[in-house]
């Protein structure tokens, strides 16, 4: 009986030893993709200490609770060489590609770089951005426009378009952006660029999924006569919809009843910070980033675009603005957005704001003149106490604007002290504009 009771301890030993093994190695793989998940995110300590070092009690707040306010945040250092060539370096904050945030209306960027990106592939027509372009209705849900009375000549036109799409984040505009790019190649231009984890895929105005991937006939003229027509077309490629996207503990659906579930986002539209942050870059400096990663812009098109990203509304013309609702800090969420009031005159701001379902996000490049200062800042953050949706009932300002107001202040302020061993020359982002 012995030899026996002896085999069965040592079997069972053995078993007992095997479990042992393999949890431990279990545990170990576990512990691997919890690292290799949470090495997604980039933070920076030495950021993260700035921050809370000048914080007030409530951007205290929020930077202890990064999962509630699920915020984001990339500060790009600039610094000039001898040749005032410009070199990059970022520092993040819980920086990660894989969280989603509703991106609104920054995706309206990307829209108009590629529709100039477009124009200028289709030049040999005599088409610029100025040409008269009217859109066509070809399919369910889709609308014409045949005149713009806010333009100088009462037509539409890419540039117009652009011009409403930074001085008041014109939503109208951005759809007739989208429609002329087509959804298929606003997407495959995007990817090719290296934006692979950004998706534009719906306009803001109520549409199907389907009716979204169906863009309208467009037809540009020159006094009175048709010089071009891009006919209505249909995006037939699918997307990668594999990663489920919920926000929130509940939300209204359309008809205003009120759905005891988190809102699917699934199948919005999608544009991660550091994609936001590159585009900007791309503007901007677009000797910075890779060949591959520029949008084909003319000079002219580059200085349009900084002229609109960094002009205010009572500086507008064409369009000209009722400044009690489009104040000039509208779209300027860093520094100034929570009082209204006017940026101080050596400081300008060129950037993309974006603000829906309780996220206000803003990429940024803000310039000091006088003290030659200049610095690059993204943020993204999530303000919905109650996490319902679709309620209208978000902190934007109470907690929202303040935040970009006090990062844009710590972060200018910085800036403006740290040492340069070269002074910028910024007499590129000197611009004349409509009204002074």
């Amino acid at each position: 009986m012995y030899p026996v009771l002896v085999c069965a301890s040592v079997a069972f030993s053995n078993i007992t030893m095997n479990r042992i093994f393999f949890k431990a190695v279990f545990t170990l793989i576990l512990s691997c993709a919890c690292m290799y998940l949470s090495a997604q995110e980039k933070t920076n300590p030495w950021l993260q200490q700035l921050l809370e070092s000048k914080a007030s009690p409530l951007l205290q707040k929020v930077l202890n609770h990064p999962d509630s306010f699920q915020y984001q945040l990339i500060y790009t250092e600039i610094n000039r060489d001898r040749k005032n060539r410009p070199h990059f370096k970022n520092h993040y904050l819980h920086v990660d590609p894989n969280r989603y945030y509703n991106p609104a209306s920054t995706v309206k960027l990307p829209a108009a770089l590629v529709a100039l990106e477009k124009l200028n592939e289709i030049k040999g027509y005599a088409i610029d951005k100025y040409t008269p372009m009217l859109t066509d209705s070809s399919f369910s849900a889709q609308t014409t426009v045949l005149k713009d009375t806010s333009a100088e000549d009462a037509y539409p036109s890419t540039a117009q378009y652009i011009k409403k799409i930074f001085l008041v984040s014109d939503n109208d505009a951005y759809n007739r952006l989208y429609e002329f790019a087509g959804q298929q190649a606003l997407n495959e231009k995007l990817w090719k660029k290296g934006y692979t984890n950004t998706r534009i895929v719906r306009r803001f105005v109520t549409m199907t999924e389907e009716e979204n991937r169906h863009t309208n006939a467009i037809r540009f003229m020159k006094d009175g006569k048709l010089i071009y027509q891009q006919p209505a077309a249909y995006n037939a490629i699918s997307f990668d919809y594999s990663k489920e996207e919920f926000v929130g503990k509940a939300h209204y659906n359309p008809y205003d009843s009120l759905i005891q579930s988190p809102m699917d986002f699934t199948r919005h539209n999608k544009l991660p910070l550091e994609d936001l942050q590159q585009m900007m870059q791309s503007v901007l400096f677009p000797e910075s980033v890779p060949a591959r990663q520029r949008f084909r812009l003319t000079d002219d098109d580059r200085h349009f675009l900084l002229r609109y990203m960094s002009e205010l509304p009572s500086e507008s013309r064409y369009p000209n603005y009722d400044t009690t609702a489009f104040f000039d800090s509208y779209t300027k969420f860093f520094l100034y957005k929570s009082g209204k009031q006017k940026p101080p005159t050596p400081i300008r701001i060129f950037n993309k704001p974006g603000w829906s379902y309780g996220y206000l996000t803003d990429a940024a490049y803000i310039v000091d003149f006088t003290n030659k200062v200049e610095f690059m800042l993204s943020a993204v953050i999530y303000v919905n106490r109650d996490g319902i949706l679709n309620d209208d009932k978000y902190e934007y300002w109470e907690t929202g604007y303040p935040f970009f107001k006090e990062v844009g202040e710590i972060m200018y302020t910085y800036d403006k002290n740290r040492k340069r061993k070269h002074p910028a020359d910024l007499s590129d982002f000197k611009i004349a504009y409509d009204k002074k």
